[in-house]
């Protein structure tokens, strides 16, 4: 009775959606503990649960792929650039669930997102209406693989304290691939049509105008030979354009469009600071300032010899100073009417001599510079994008007056690292795949390895990780197994089994997953599989049945959280930004969650027979 009023208790403020889930997680684990149920020694165990340990680390491993660029690549090389609305929707909501297969699905929606609006405008469709296909895409890829959405996790945890042992990493995927595929194509030839058209709710984002940068085209890339239009045609999607272009030191301003690139060309580009990336990373070149050395900085105004004894001297110097090893961050930064710098140049600072700085790019008020960036006299109001350590910007902006704007998510894209953060990813997957190391501890060495890479910056490590789910499945996990412990668990199960499924196990399985769909919908999916899990165990022990058809059903019902915005984060995330409505999800959501339980009940017969 104690955990029964405990447990309904929790459900209701889970319901009642005033406290944030954590809080609430929290607030029954110390209740059960006050209460007796769990032993104060153990109260906290669920912090060292291997579930709890491998979701925060594949959220940190997600990090790593974002901020190397890696999906953006994918994203790139999947998404056709010309097609209709059912290729492009098609391409947008595979690409999702395949990535939510490996990572954090939250984090596949964040990335995505741009691309579902800029793809939206192309296809003469509100944003919502590619928004929330995509957000159902990324859930249902999710219940693909162990490590693709906790419920899963925590699914295989409650298998293995059985003792039969933990699911592999591809266990799911012969049902959670089969739904994943039916609904993907579900949604894309019919579903959408059933999405409200609305506009965004959204109020005006963080601006600063469009930026003006410098790229080095180098021998390798294949912008050589491409006519500057046919330059700009490539990245179109990003909004950018050409508007300058540097030939042997030789500025050509306004270029014409047949013009054709050449090797070390220099192109003076306009774009926004968050679609820089787009432009940077689809012919492999990189920011002008990013890449030039010190030896750039001689010649311009000054001799060699004064160079030599000036900046070279310098440079010496600073190499060794300890922020050179520093973590590496981009800023923004405004200048303000009475900062020092207001008249003189990154080279007249010394920005990259003295600071260990590179000026990426200088946004002023949409005019283009006339000078190299370099050597561009800076005005009070205009905004700079700066790259180096983080305790050398700090110095800048005391020495300075300048001011940090609000912090962005800028990624410059780097191809070895990517290519380093995917492989770290492929091989913690491969150790967990071919049973050589458990999930938990193959990818806590993944993280090590991104940490010991640099993949993920050290001062990103832990904020990569969502600490109110963390803190939510840490909390539940002690709760749900004081259900079996106290026999409720096996005392539900037998309501159930009597009074709904009548002894009659294919329609007590379909109650177990009909159960879970339900309450992952107006309660976290993480939560439900957690207070679940139990009950199933307990029903196929009453019926003498494999237990694994029960814990699939939770698996796969706990997956599928269409009807609310506050069943899942990537329902919540489209809320504002596809001007969305409480009562908008159900309308693509019920027949969907419809065909999922079609889809997956005869299936959970075939894979995991009773």
């Amino acid at each position: 009775m104690l955990i029964f009023s405990i447990l309904g208790a929790t459900m209701g403020l889970f319901l009642w959606g005033r406290l944030r889930h954590d809080v609430v997680a929290l607030a029954a684990l110390l209740a059960s503990v006050v209460a007796g149920l769990v032993p104060t020694d153990t109260a906290f165990a669920g912090f060292g649960h291997p579930a709890v340990i491998t979701v925060a680390c594949v959220l940190i491993l997600s990090q790593g792929l974002q901020n190397t660029g890696a999906v953006d690549w994918l994203a790139r090389s999947v998404l056709p650039r010309e097609a209709g609305r059912l290729t492009g929707m098609l391409a947008l909501m595979g690409l999702g669930a395949a990535l939510s297969g490996f990572m954090n699905n939250v984090g596949a929606m964040a990335l995505l997102m741009p691309v579902a609006v800029q793809l939206s405008d192309r296809l003469d469709l509100t944003p919502g209406q590619v928004l929330m296909p995509l957000a159902f895409g990324t859930i249902l890829g999710g219940m693909t693989t162990l490590i693709g959405t906790p419920p899963n996790l925590i699914v295989s945890g409650f298998r293995n304290e059985a003792g039969l042992g933990h699911f592999a990493i591809f266990d799911f995927a012969p049902i959670g691939a089969a739904v994943a595929v039916a609904g993907v194509l579900f949604v894309v030839f019919v579903g959408w049509r059933l999405v409200p058209a609305r506009q965004s709710a959204a109020g005006e984002s963080f601006d600063t105008g469009a930026y003006f940068t410098e790229l080095r085209v180098p021998e390798k890339s294949k912008a050589v030979g491409l006519t500057l239009r046919a330059f700009e045609r490539e990245i179109e999607d990003s909004d950018t354009q050409i508007v300058g272009l540097v030939r042997n030191e030789v500025r050509i301003t306004a270029p014409h469009g047949g013009r054709r690139i050449r090797a070390d060309d220099i192109l003076v580009l306009e774009a926004d600071v968050d679609t820089l990336a787009e432009a940077l990373s689809v012919f492999d070149i990189e920011l002008e300032e990013h890449k030039a050395s010190a030896e750039d900085e001689e010649g311009e105004g000054e001799t060699p010899a004064e160079s030599e004894s000036t900046e070279d001297a310098e440079e010496d110097e600073e190499d060794d100073s300890p922020a050179r090893n520093d973590e590496i961050v981009l800023r923004e930064l405004a200048i303000l009417p009475g900062s020092t710098i207001v008249g003189r140049s990154a080279k007249d600072i010394k920005l990259r001599t003295r600071y260990g700085l590179n000026l990426l790019a200088v946004s002023r008020a949409g005019r283009a510079p006339r000078a190299r960036l370099r050597t561009l006299d800076l005005k009070s109001g205009d905004l700079l994008l700066l790259q180096g350590a983080s305790d050398a910007v700090s110095g800048f902006v005391n020495d300075t007056g300048c001011v940090p704007l609000g912090a962005r998510d800028l990624r410059i894209p780097d191809k070895r690292m990517a290519i380093v953060a995917g492989a770290i990813m492929l091989g913690a997957i491969g150790l967990v795949t071919f049973g050589l190391l458990p999930a938990a501890v193959a990818f806590a060495l993944g993280v090590l390895a991104s940490m010991v890479l640099r993949t993920v910056p050290l001062r990103q490590v832990y904020t990569a990780i969502d600490w109110p789910v963390i803190v939510l499945l840490a909390a539940l996990i002690p709760v749900a197994g004081t259900m079996q412990s106290t026999g409720a668990a096996d005392l539900l199960a037998r309501v159930l089994v009597d009074t709904i499924a009548q002894g009659n196990a294919v329609v007590a399985l379909g109650v177990v997953l009909i159960t879970t769909m339900f309450l992952s919908d107006v309660m976290n999916n993480a939560a439900t599989a957690a207070v679940l899990c139990p009950v199933a165990l307990g029903i196929a022990g009453t019926l003498g049945v494999n237990p694994d058809s029960f814990l699939m059903a939770v698996a796969v019902g706990a997956s599928c959280a269409f009807l609310t915005p506050i069943g899942h984060q990537n329902n919540t995330l489209i809320l504002g930004p596809g001007g969305f409505r409480f009562g908008d999800y159900w309308r693509l959501g019920l027949p969907l969650e419809a065909l999922v339980v079609v889809v997956s009940l005869p299936l959970l017969l075939v894979v995991w027979p009773l």
